[in-house]
């Protein structure tokens, strides 16, 4: 029992250890490293024993190993508002009510979709979203279509080159512009202000009629819930959070608002930074998200829609 397999450009570069656990997800790593050992793994007909080795695009590999399953069945949901699509990566627009990621096996998500849309990758790779955005968060999130762009996405946003701008609707009259630098730790169900990761947040006020205000919300970091968190943090909770929001307010508008009022709105790229072949297509390059029809329909409202910049 073994089979061969081409190496994509996917998995051009990377560690022959890692290349074989994306290719067989199921299979111990303990198996993976016994074969690694016994020489039962050779690449191009050598015997490869270092799961360090780099491995090349076109390489033959060759495994004591059952082919690769097939890939994941497709997402059965509708398609996805594309924001911009190229060669190696598109940013959509994700609705409200949708993971980026299935929670189950072949449950909808933006993942799932996104096969649906433009077909899976080869053996050991599918699209893949470089960032996450909550259930009910709306907006742009870019998703990888190839191996070598993940990577190289995944070290943008790791290393805070890429800008990630927010609009939300939240309580109160929120100062005219403020930063917000509170650790946050993350519980079982819920994020604290506590002794953990470092979480940054630049906000900056575009309305306010005393009740509510609309704001711009730059994160410098990207942790899970940082944007809701924050805000109630220093008493503006957004709107519809009915996590870390105010209950009663949220009671009383939830006709307007039935999820958090929360959109991530822009995405900006580096310009000048040396980028990877594969993301030269991103360079330099801002996206918007439209508004999702709840929160332009409460901005429009209360006359703010010519606030949005």
């Amino acid at each position: 029992m073994s089979c061969k397999v081409i190496i994509t450009q996917d998995h051009n570069g990377r560690r022959l250890d890692r290349t074989i656990r994306s290719i067989w997800p199921a299979l111990p790593l303990s198996a993976v490293m016994r074969a690694l050992r016994k020489g039962e793994v050779r690449l191009d007909a050598v015997r490869a024993k270092d799961g360090g080795l780099r491995v090349s695009r076109g390489q033959e590999l060759y495994v004591p190993w059952e082919e690769p399953d097939a890939p994941a069945p497709r997402g059965r949901g509708g398609p996805l508002a594309i924001v911009w699509r190229g060669e190696h990566a598109v940013v959509i627009n994700k609705p409200a009510n949708l993971l980026v990621q299935p929670d189950v096996k072949g449950g909808d998500s933006v993942v799932t979709r996104i096969w649906g849309m433009f077909g899976v990758g080869g053996p050991g790779f599918s699209p893949a979203a470089v960032h996450r955005l909550d259930r009910n968060t709306t907006g742009a999130l870019v998703v990888a279509l190839s191996g070598e762009a993940l990577r190289g996405l995944e070290r943008l946003f790791k290393e805070r080159l890429v800008t990630k701008r927010y609009l939300a609707v939240v309580v109160g009259a929120l100062p005219e512009k403020g930063f917000i630098d509170a650790p946050l730790l993350k519980e079982e169900l819920t994020v604290r202000v506590g002794e953990g990761k470092t979480a940054q947040t630049r906000y900056r006020r575009l309305s306010t009629d005393g009740q509510f205000s609309l704001a711009s919300l730059e994160l410098l970091t990207g942790r899970t819930h940082q944007a809701r968190v924050h805000m109630a943090h220093i008493g503006c909770p957004i709107l519809g959070d009915r996590k870390y929001g105010n209950i009663e307010i949220n009671r009383r508008h939830r006709a307007e608002a039935r999820r958090p009022l929360l959109h991530a709105y822009e995405l900006g790229f580096p310009g000048g930074w040396e980028l990877p072949e594969t993301l030269l297509e991103l360079r330099g390059k801002t996206f918007r998200a439209e508004l999702p029809q709840d929160m332009a329909a409460l901005l429009n409202e209360r006359g703010w829609s010519g606030q949005v910049q």
